[in-house]
């Protein structure tokens, strides 16, 4: 049977990495709104604090090796055998370390000992999600991630089905605890069973020395991003309360939904349209033009329009359980804003090859967050923490985006137009939706889930209706081709002219 094209290999990957993408956010969606309405703040506190222990484990156990194997074209059997002895064997170390420090990291956390025995079980996970890297890597390299999505998928609803039973039988925190287990267990059984690869060739120097120089320098990086993508965890959890902590991490996860998935879809497909026209100026900025005023169109009326309508969304998904969790996870929603756009500049520095330039962004994003925390952690308040964070992220914004102006040659004030069209739509369709949210508006009845999924279903109908409604009034052309992508015409456009 012949091998696949490489342009056939790339369509069956984008495929299936985005039914891995939509099937993993609905279920991640469902579960976490039948377990937030099920569990304490506590609960998730807890769990919340072992997140950034397990995070900087799995760092070690990978090591960088992982990134390493999928960038080198030379990868053989004996590397791939090397670095799954090499990761196993750090695995059990690290888990033996943590293991015997489980009394020290409730220490880190007010002495809570409940800490204790489900950091034991807890980190099981990533010995578990350790003997699957080098399994996902050879998928990837053979872009053959079909495996790699069904586990996810098949790992996520198991995993719900454990955390949500155990959770319904008064398991508290231990169901989250074993819903990661299962996750883990289930996904590196899966990967296993139809991987067809076992270790055969032991374990070699000489291949791990090939791999350590890219292996260190992604392990760096990570490091870093990783220490200050979970600092808030540590501080929230080591100054205030788990009951804070709890709150935090159901505002972050739920306002991340959003801003995630914006920035992979954005970011990520404009690096190689830029990269082909680096070395023309002219032409590169011309992209940037419409790339900028593209994501403005999309990320203006989806973040702020999510966290205008916050209160209702959390009052129809969880009543009033979760209502200290609202305030915060609208300053993250808008913080979410900042953090796309300063990744897309960032892939404009990546399309023209300015790795510096990249790094200088991510310490200017730490040390911005560095001082947001010694200037407002001492308030003792959890909002004005978030507003730091804020403030951090507007900070890094305004660095990033003096970076990259400078070095594309596009103006800072050229880069800020770009952005204001769709901006100053999106805020006029904003004061229109609020309307719904007016005491009085819709009336109240017995169940409050009922009056919030009114106010909410009235929120995003007028503010969809009066963005779309705005954007025709005034001729604004992305809305005319993001009407031609979903209906088609773009690509029958784009084919004809290609005919020509």
């Amino acid at each position: 049977m012949p091998e696949p094209s490489l342009k056939l290999k790339t369509a069956r990957t984008l495929k299936w990495n985005a039914i891995d993408r939509v099937s993993s956010q609905v279920l991640y969606a469902v579960t976490g709104v039948v377990l937030a309405n099920i569990l304490s703040e506590d609960d998730f506190g807890l769990v919340g604090a072992l997140l950034a222990f397990q995070a900087f484990a799995i760092l070690f156990v990978d090591s960088g090796f992982g990134a390493a194997l999928l960038q080198r074209k030379d990868t053989s059997e004996r590397d791939y055998s090397t670095v799954f002895w090499f990761n196993l064997c750090v695995s059990v170390v690290v888990y033996a370390i943590l293991f015997f420090c489980a009394p020290l990291i409730a220490d880190m956390f007010q002495g809570d000992r409940r800490l204790i025995p489900l950091s034991k079980v807890m980190f099981l996970t990533f010995i578990l999600n350790g003997l699957a890297i080098v399994q996902t890597n050879r998928l990837m390299k053979r872009m053959d991630v079909k495996q790699i999505a069904i586990s996810n998928t098949v790992g996520l609803t198991a995993s719900g089905a454990v955390g949500i039973w155990l959770a319904v039988t008064g398991a508290g925190a231990w169901a989250l605890v074993w819903q990661s287990v299962t996750l883990a267990s289930v996904k590196t059984a899966w990967l296993w069973a139809t991987g067809k690869w076992w270790p055969r060739y032991g374990f070699h120097l000489d291949s791990l020395r090939k791999i350590w120089r890219v292996g260190l320098s992604v392990f760096s990086s990570s490091s870093l991003n990783t220490l200050f993508l979970y600092i808030y965890s540590f501080i929230i959890g080591g100054f205030y309360n788990l009951a804070s902590l709890g709150l935090y991490t159901q505002a972050d996860k739920w306002s991340k939904m959003g801003s995630a998935s914006i920035s992979q879809i954005l970011t990520s497909s404009f690096v190689p349209l830029l990269a082909r026209v680096q070395d023309e100026p002219e032409t590169f900025r011309r992209y940037v033009w419409k790339i900028n005023r593209f994501t403005a169109f999309i990320l203006f009326p989806a973040m702020l329009g999510l966290a205008l309508a916050g209160t209702p969304l959390f009052h129809t998904l969880f009543a009033e359980k979760w209502d200290g969790a609202i305030l915060l996870f609208q300053l993250l929603t808008v913080r979410g804003i900042f953090v796309v756009l300063a990744s897309l500049y960032s892939n404009y520095l990546l399309a023209l090859g300015y790795a510096k330039r990249l790094f200088s962004i991510e310490v200017v994003k730490d040390l911005m967050i560095l001082a947001a925390i010694l200037a407002t952690v001492w308030s003792g308040s959890l909002p004005i923490l978030v507003w730091g964070q804020l403030g951090a992220s507007a900070l890094t914004y305004v660095a990033a985006l003096a970076i990259v102006c400078r070095a594309t040659g596009y103006k800072a004030g050229r880069m800020i137009a770009d952005l204001l069209p769709s901006l100053l739509i999106t805020l006029i369709a904003c004061a229109v939706a609020a309307i719904p949210l007016i005491p009085g508006i819709i009336p109240d009845f017995n169940s409050i889930r009922l009056s919030a999924a009114l106010q909410l279903s009235g929120v995003l109908i007028i503010g969809a209706g009066a963005y779309i409604g705005i954007c025709r009034i005034v001729g604004l052309p992305e809305l005319k081709e993001a009407s031609a992508y979903l209906l088609g015409r773009f690509r029958k456009k784009t084919t004809q002219q290609g005919d020509k």
